[in-house]
């Protein structure tokens, strides 16, 4: 939302007392002196606080004085002089600050953090806070509109103090304004330091790519990033827990209660979850592992039997398999029986009653087929399956030659026991290079 954009809608609810308004910026607002009524110099201002809550965009105070003698005003109480300075009214009532107030100080709590930009998914540093002065007869207020994360209030800040607020203003004014409307800025609760984020719904999370999610994990300082991790359900939270980088995946996990972690370990995939648990302390694997459902645990502790650098440590248990004699109308049903992501589904395994594999089904030729056909006639001629011991870079050759999507684990007696999905080969590949 651009700047005189937010103006006009003030106006249009403010009518009348809008008129007059004028937008200042935080960043020239800080040092800005103030006088007494009488004229008098009391100090320069040193922050600004809102006040969290119903009101969020309301300045309560602006604060001034030394650290131990530390002054406030509201706005109300204030006046701007035609040079910028500022002036007590007749009728303001200065009282005593304290910094451990639970107020929301804009320099000190957001200038420079990082923050969501929720349209942009991707974490943005704070330049400047634009401000909208209200005055009215006998007083006034001031309401925070936007956050700047572009050049623009950078560059404000990089000039003060060189040439005149005017002349910053008239500079940056040509400047395309990148910003964010205070209405999505919100504190982080669990945060002692009372850092800033966007406000986000559990929704609006889980709408977000887990790539996209990923990256703003990585980019977030840890203690935000914990923060949002924790507002994830355990689904979501899964999905972004696989894209994020092998160090950012153990901290994630140390950080929480064992519970919360095998809550989303039970919804990773089970191969993802084995190699995660592989890298975290002993110690801190069997608690996790201890919490799980005891189908999951046993699927993870099966794979953690394997070599991570093998098929069976890339391969999922989780996959499709039907009796060679099935019909398609068979497979479909059990298609959507699968208890796992569908998405990953590529093909269907035809086995012999001891588990042997028969017989590989592209799932589009499955879909296209009749549902009274047999499976059995719509199985590839010549497909590939690899042992459960055959190190990663001969399964990336594998899928490399043969163009795969999915490729079967096989143990003794050609039994299926896995299959290793393209991502896994993806992300082996991305960890060699």
């Amino acid at each position: 939302m651009q700047l005189d954009e937010t103006k006009k809608q003030n106006e249009h609810m403010e009518g009348s007392q809008a008129k007059d308004s004028v937008l200042v910026h935080l960043s020239l607002l800080l040092g800005s002196a103030i006088l007494d009524a009488a004229g008098h110099s009391l100090g320069r201002v040193r922050e600004v606080a809102v006040a969290p809550g119903v009101r969020a965009s309301l300045v309560t105070e602006l604060i001034w004085g030394r650290k131990d003698e530390l002054q406030a005003v509201a706005p109300a109480g204030l006046e701007q002089m035609p040079n910028g300075t500022l002036r007590l009214r007749g009728d303001a009532h200065p009282r005593a600050f304290n910094v451990g107030e639970p107020l929301l100080l804009l320099d000190r709590d957001l200038m420079d953090q990082q923050i969501i930009d929720v349209h942009g998914r991707k974490v943005v540093r704070v330049n400047d806070v634009s401000l909208l002065w209200l005055p009215r007869e006998g007083g006034g207020e001031m309401r925070a509109m936007e956050v700047e994360v572009g050049t623009r209030g950078a560059i404000r800040r990089l000039l003060k103090g060189f040439v005149s607020k005017r002349a910053i203003e008239s500079l940056t004014g040509r400047i395309p304004s990148r910003s964010i409307p205070w209405d999505f800025v919100d504190l982080i609760e669990v945060d002692p330091a009372r850092r800033v984020r966007l406000k986000i719904s559990h929704e609006r999370l889980a709408q977000f790519h887990p790539s996209d999610l990923a990256d703003i994990l990585e980019d977030l300082a840890p203690v935000q990033r914990e923060a949002i991790f924790n507002q994830l359900d355990e689904e979501v939270a899964a999905e972004a827990l696989e894209e994020v980088e092998p160090k950012l995946q153990r901290q994630l996990l140390e950080s929480m209660d064992s519970e919360r972690a095998a809550d989303i370990m039970e919804e990773m995939d089970p191969s993802a979850a084995a190699d995660l648990l592989g890298e975290l302390r002993r110690e801190r694997s069997e608690a996790i592992l201890e919490e799980m459902e005891p189908e999951e645990r046993e699927e993870v502790k099966e794979l953690l039997e394997f070599s991570e650098h093998s098929a069976a440590g890339r391969m999922t248990t989780k996959y499709i398999a039907v009796p060679a004699d099935a019909s398609v109308a068979q497979a479909i049903e059990a298609l959507r029986n699968f208890d796992d992501d569908p998405e990953t589904v590529t093909e269907i395994y035809l086995v012999s009653e001891a588990g042997e594999l028969l017989g590989v089904v592209p799932l589009a030729r499955l879909l296209l087929a009749m549902p009274e056909s047999k499976v059995a006639v719509l199985s590839e001629s010549r497909f590939v399956s690899c042992p459960s011991g055959m190190h990663d870079k001969q399964v990336a050759e594998l899928f490399d030659r043969y163009n795969l999507y999915a490729l079967p684990v096989v143990e003794e007696h050609n039994k299926l026991v896995g299959v290793v999905n393209v991502d896994q080969v993806i992300a082996f590949m991305r960890q060699q290079a």
